[in-house]
């Protein structure tokens, strides 16, 4: 070896760090004589392409640590174009430098900027005659994907992985969810703060295929503490973050975005709920809530409460089923504590702060517990939701519709303020302690101004109202 090759091959060690597992050659091959011919790495400049590198190893590239993965329900429709055309075209986003996801066309959830032209082929020879900037070849057989990245004229061999069909894609929970009948589902997710984001993301990691998203808030800092968002969707609408996150989840998902105030567009929050199989109501007021009782009792549909109270010191969960107690029915009982409050200009939208009070004061007002604190009540959300969705399928948690029996559901996170005189949870006795949930059954109230037909008014009256469409209530 001269000294002009030895020093060529020590510059090349040093640039790679001495990493024993990468290429010191590279493999040329002559489209005239058909042959191959081994070079130093990166030296060729003459006629023919740089196929692949050696290896100190062996033949050939190994080892490569790129992945492509690719939709199995593209597949097909790749497959069908090309029986007809050479080649179709798509991208690949580029993630942490070593994974790509390939698409036949730009998805609403975009995980990255950096975009990768991608060509499906049935012919291998295309990727020996590509010039110009670095592409993803998918060589696509009858029966198998094989995927090449080129770059700098070099074919790097990529190891490709599938996303599952929509059929497949929530194949694990068969058993304990019929993840054929919750696809076709529809959930309307009223309010989405740090309850309804949480909700959403569980129910599309379930199967629920149909979603309609409602909250005009955008996400602020003081969200990220117990919220699913994170910094980099600061100022986004929650409809957008959270439609995000189903689909990332649930790629085969409907996502229906709402970014209205429910309480000012009745209509619509009567329409949606007028087509939904389940409404979640995880708003922070009662003006909504009174307003979702009412369109859910006009509409004989299923619907799930849920909050917490003060510093989530505690919270509740309650459950609507057509003809049993509304929401209205459970505050006539005076089972709801002081909720706690989140945020100062919602509070004041629906007078929990009054408007005389200053910033400073209100400010003092804001006290949100742990995120930790909210789980169990979102959890039991949750469960309720899939019990609904799934009744009368028989699934392996059709137990649970023995179990969750009651409208009303209490929780207590600590023993302070108004769980003050629970017991402790070693010695509670016959009483009440922390970390469990009671059930309450509820009744409905003879002259609820919501769900009950006959309404005494104040002198003595007693109105019949023919249909609970007679009945008009000022919830403002």
């Amino acid at each position: 070896m001269t000294n002009e090759e030895l020093n060529r091959l020590s510059e090349e060690v040093r640039e790679e760090g001495l990493n024993q597992g990468s290429s010191m050659k590279d493999l040329v091959f002559d489209p005239v004589t058909g042959d191959f011919r081994q070079v130093p790495r990166g030296s060729h400049r003459g006629e023919g392409d740089v196929v692949t590198e050696m290896t100190n190893k062996g033949f050939a590239a190994e080892g490569t640590s790129l992945e492509v993965y690719l939709n199995e329900d593209d597949v097909n429709e790749i497959r069908q174009k090309l029986s007809t055309e050479e080649k179709t075209e798509g991208f690949a986003e580029l993630l942490d430098e070593e994974v790509l996801h390939v698409h036949l066309k730009i998805k609403k959830t975009r995980y990255s900027t950096d975009l990768i032209p991608v060509i499906f082929t049935k012919d291998e020879r295309l990727t020996l005659r590509h010039e110009g900037d670095d592409t993803l070849y998918l060589i696509m057989s009858d029966t198998e994907v094989t995927a090449y990245f080129l770059s700098n004229r070099r074919r790097v061999p990529v190891k490709v992985n599938y996303i599952p069909s929509k059929e497949n894609i929530f194949s694990r929970s068969k058993g304990i969810l019929e993840v054929g009948a919750l696809k076709d589902k529809k959930v309307v997710i009223i309010g989405l703060g740090s309850f309804g984001s949480q909700i959403a993301i569980e129910l599309a990691k379930a199967g629920v295929g149909n979603f309609s998203l409602m909250d005009f808030d955008r996400v602020e800092l003081h969200n990220l503490s117990r919220h699913t968002a994170t910094v980099r969707d600061l100022g986004r609408l929650k409809t957008n973050v959270i439609e995000e996150a189903i689909l990332g989840k649930n790629p085969y998902a409907v996502v229906r975005k709402y970014p209205v105030d429910i309480n000012k567009d009745l209509e619509l929050l009567h329409s949606e709920i007028e087509t939904a199989d389940l409404v979640i109501c995880a708003t922070d007021n009662n003006t909504s809530r009174f307003n979702i009782s009412k369109a859910l009792v006009d509409k004989a549909k299923v619907g799930i409460f849920g909050r917490a109270i003060t510093r989530a010191e505690g919270g509740d969960v309650f459950r609507y089923r057509p003809d049993g107690p509304c929401y209205c029915c459970l505050i006539g009982e005076g089972n709801l504590q002081q909720e706690e409050i989140t945020n100062v200009e919602s509070a004041r939208r629906d007078g929990r702060i009054a408007a005389y009070v200053s910033p400073e004061d209100a400010d003092a007002m804001v006290q949100v517990g742990l995120s930790s604190d909210i789980e169990p009540i979102c959890n039991l959300m949750v469960k309720l939701a899939l019990v609904e969705l799934s009744r009368g399928t028989e699934t392996g948690i059709s137990s649970l519709e023995e179990e969750l029996v009651y409208d009303y559901y209490m929780w207590a996170n600590r023993r302070e303020r108004h769980y003050s005189n629970w017991k402790s949870l070693p010695e509670p006795g016959n009483l009440p302690t922390i970390l469990r949930w009671y059930g309450v059954k509820t009744t409905k109230e003879e002259n609820c101004p919501i769900c009950s037909e006959n309404i005494v008014l104040d002198d003595g009256d007693d109105i019949q109202a023919s249909t609970m469409a007679d009945i008009s209530i000022d919830l403002s």
